[in-house]
């Protein structure tokens, strides 16, 4: 073939090219976010004249003031430097990453169907042929030699979309990854900032009873002081050495607790658990402001959400991939380069060689395969657009729980400072008739256990309002948003 030739069919197989990437896609169907019905507000918003109007306000689609660093709300210097090693040091964040990059790597892997493969060989080879070889009259051809340097170049036109889909399928499927990869660094942020109010609550419990212990022992002396002097009988004695070391036994068992929630506040963070201590502190957390978004605005700012529509995208893009099957294929394949019997000559331009070609393939008879393929693919996508929609739900659901227990736990607190008012009047009535002897111990031990109880009460209600907020602000989303989504290629 002549160079204007071979130059005319370079020049039809690139306009070839050209058009099959302007029908690429044409079997996938087009794809719309699954619909949902989320309600104008939510259920358990507190009316504006409930005492937790000021703990949150209802915040409109672009107020974002619930930060990505969400845990600086409860302004606790000790729970920012731990939650700040849980995206650094988290194990399982670091495998969620791993996940994530992979699948962007494949997605790179994917879109490289889209150009051609070139490879390049160089083939030196030396032979000789047979004095005895029929038909060479006996004489011999002494030694050949050939050089062979040439290139191959391959592409499959991406006439049904199949590549593309591939494509647009990895792309969803990575995205879903990232979305996942925040998913697991809010929960196990969450799961942190839980365990360290956990903590801090379980100290003010150790805090109580050891104060309670001191005057518990103050009062044993007195009862003593009291049987010596034949005021008291040796019961009272006992009743308050009992009491006494009962409180000890409370306070003992707590730490256990404590040391369970330390090993797992190190572990979260990267550490094994000989590595981490924290000091006793008081509970001196309260809850904070936070922004509380209207329904819809979940389905921008849950990780969770985002990652089962990026799964929906992807599952769409696979019906495509499957109708693709029914159509040919067609491959280009063009080898070019030189031979010759000598290196001085091998790169001389009569020493050229090349082979253009094209291949078309169509499967006639598969047994239904490609059509059960396609059945597969559809009933994938569904059951995805189910799993999106559940998981819309399960989000309200953990805004709307939550809410709920905020709202009866602030009246259980109002309630609760009321009993614990009373509870200490009765404690300070009971002591002075003890120590005018009006009254025996029992009545003392009986107003000081009531007292105790409730003085813990309030402790453990403040915990639990804690841990609420925390899960509140996860089941908003922490400060994420779709926004965030990496524009993955």
């Amino acid at each position: 073939m002549s160079t204007p030739r071979l130059r005319a069919a370079i020049g039809r197989i690139a306009v070839g090219v050209i058009a099959a990437a302007g029908v690429a896609c044409a079997t996938a169907p087009p794809y719309q976010t699954p619909t949902t019905t989320p309600l104008p507000a939510f259920k358990e918003t507190p009316s504006p004249d409930s005492r937790l109007a000021s703990e949150w306000k209802t915040a409109e689609p672009q107020d974002n003031r619930l930060r990505p660093n969400w845990w600086e709300m409860f302004s606790d210097p000790t729970l920012n430097a731990l939650e700040e090693k849980v995206a650094t040091a988290n194990q399982t964040v670091a495998q969620a990453d791993a996940t994530f990059r992979a699948a962007r790597a494949a997605l790179r892997a994917a879109g490289a169907d889209l150009y051609p493969t070139v490879t390049v060989s160089g083939t030196p080879s030396v032979s000789r042929e047979s004095v005895n070889r029929a038909g060479l009259g006996g004489g011999s051809l002494g030694t050949v030699a050939d050089y062979l340097a040439e290139s191959d170049v391959s592409y499959e036109p991406d006439f049904w979309g199949r590549v593309h889909g591939a494509v647009v399928s990895g792309a969803a499927t990575a995205q879903a990854s990232a979305a996942d990869l925040q998913n697991t660094r809010l929960s196990l942020q969450a799961e942190l900032a839980e365990d360290y109010v956990q903590l801090r609550g379980t100290d003010e419990q150790i805090r109580l009873l050891r104060v309670a212990i001191a005057s518990y022992a103050r009062f044993l002396q007195l009862t003593i002081n009291k049987h010596d002097q034949g005021v008291v009988s040796g019961a009272d004695v006992a009743t308050a050495r009992t009491q006494l070391e009962s409180t000890r036994v409370e306070a003992t068992d707590l730490g256990i607790s404590r040391a369970q929630l330390e090993h797992a506040i190190a572990v979260l963070t990267g550490q094994p658990p000989a590595s981490l201590s924290l000091d006793v502190s008081a509970l001196t957390l309260s809850p904070p402001v936070i922004p509380l978004a209207v329904p819809s605005v979940l389905l921008e700012r849950r990780p969770d959400i985002s990652g089962a529509e990026r799964r929906v995208a992807s599952a769409n893009a696979q019906i495509g991939i499957a109708h693709a099957a029914f159509f040919p294929t067609l491959t280009l394949t063009a080898t070019g380069g030189f031979e010759s019997e000598s290196l001085a000559t091998l790169l001389d331009w009569p020493s050229r060689v090349w082979t253009l070609g094209a291949a078309l393939a169509e499967t006639v008879f598969d047994a239904g395969k490609r059509k059960a393929q396609t059945e597969e693919a559809v009933a994938t996508y569904d059951g995805t657009v189910a799993t999106y929609r559940q998981t819309v739900l399960s989000a309200m659901q953990d805004v709307e729980d939550n809410l709920v227990t905020l709202k009866i736990l602030a009246d259980e607190t109002d309630q609760q400072a009321a009993a614990l008012t009373a509870a200490e009047e009765s404690l300070a009535i009971a002591n002075n008739q003890y120590l005018g002897g009006i009254t025996d111990y029992l009545a003392v031990i009986t107003a000081q256990n009531v007292a105790l109880t409730n003085e813990r009460t309030s402790a453990d209600l403040l915990t639990r309002r804690l841990t609420a907020s925390v899960l509140l602000i996860k089941a908003l989303g922490g400060g994420w948003s779709t926004r965030d989504l990496p524009q993955v290629r």
